[in-house]
C-alpha cells in the first residue's frame, strides 16, 4: 500500500513540474485545417411497408410477412448482405370498413437496408407491389474509406498548424522547436447537399403523398461530402 501510494505522490510530482515546466517556456500556438470532399459510396434507406387489401377487396389483404419476403428477396437480389438488412419499427393501425361497424388492424414495418452496390440501386424495391410501399427515405450516408481519409487529412491538419507556427515565429524574428500540445477537435463532416432521393410507390390514395416519378424507380442525385479535420498546436520557441 506504501509503494502505491509512494508512486502516486511522485507521478503527481512528476505531472506538476512538466506542467511548471511549460508554463515557463516560450511558445506560440495555432491552429491546423485540412479538408476534402468525397462522394459517399454507402447509402441507408429507410423503407417503411403497409398491408393493404388487394384491389379494394376487402377479403384479400396483403400481409406483411408477404411484403417483407418481397423486399428481402428484392434487396439481395441487387447486392444487399443478409445483415444489412433490418426491422427499425413495427406499427399497427384500425382501418373502418364502410360495410361493417368493426375495424380491421392492419400492420406497417419499417426496414433500414445497407446499400454499398448503388449501381443496382434501382433494382431494389422491383420485387415489392408499390401499393405496399408507404415511403422511402435516406435516412444516413457513409464513405467507406472514411478512416484512411481521417488517417490523412490529421496528419495534413498538424503539417498545416506547424506551417502557420513557423509563420508567426519568423515574424517575431523566432523559431520553433517541437509540439508541446497537439489537441485535435471533434472532426467535423459537412455534406455540400442533401442527397435526395424520390419515389412513386404508391397507387390510389396513397398516390397524394408521393412525389411521383415517371419510371416508378428511385431517383437519386448523391452530392458529396465534406470531411474536415483540425488540430490546435503548441510549439516550442526557440
Amino acid at each position: 500500500m506504501k509503494k502505491i501510494l509512494l508512486g502516486l505522490a511522485f507521478l503527481g510530482l512528476m505531472t506538476k513540474l512538466n506542467a511548471q515546466q511549460m508554463v515557463n517556456k516560450e511558445f506560440v500556438s495555432t491552429v491546423g485545417r485540412a479538408e476534402e470532399e468525397v462522394t459517399p459510396d454507402i447509402i441507408y434507406i429507410d423503407v417503411t411497408l403497409k398491408e393493404f387489401y388487394d384491389n379494394g377487396n376487402t377479403k384479400k389483404k396483403v400481409a406483411i410477412d408477404k411484403l417483407e419476403k418481397d423486399l428481402f428477396d428484392s434487396a439481395t437480389k441487387a447486392g444487399v448482405k443478409k445483415e444489412d438488412f433490418t426491422i427499425q419499427n413495427i406499427w399497427s393501425y384500425n382501418t373502418p370498413e364502410k360495410k361493417k361497424k368493426d375495424t380491421d388492424i392492419l400492420l406497417s414495418r419499417q426496414y433500414r437496408i445497407k446499400v454499398t452496390n448503388l449501381n443496382n440501386l434501382d433494382q431494389l424495391l422491383d420485387g415489392v407491389d408499390r401499393a405496399g410501399i408507404q415511403n422511402t427515405y435516406i435516412s444516413e450516408y457513409d464513405y467507406s474509406k472514411k478512416k484512411e481519409l481521417e488517417k490523412t487529412l490529421k496528419t495534413k491538419a498538424v503539417l498545416d498548424a506547424k506551417a502557420n507556427a513557423q509563420i508567426l515565429a519568423e515574424a517575431a524574428g523566432q523559431k520553433i522547436g517541437k509540439a508541446i500540445v497537439l489537441s485535435e477537435t471533434p472532426q467535423q463532416i459537412i455534406f455540400s447537399a442533401q442527397p435526395m432521393m424520390r419515389n412513386a410507390m404508391y397507387k390510389g390514395a396513397m398516390a397524394e403523398a408521393a412525389d411521383v416519378a415517371s419510371d416508378g424507380g428511385l431517383d437519386l442525385n448523391i452530392r458529396p461530402m465534406k470531411v474536415t479535420s483540425e488540430i490546435s498546436a503548441s510549439f516550442e520557441l526557440l
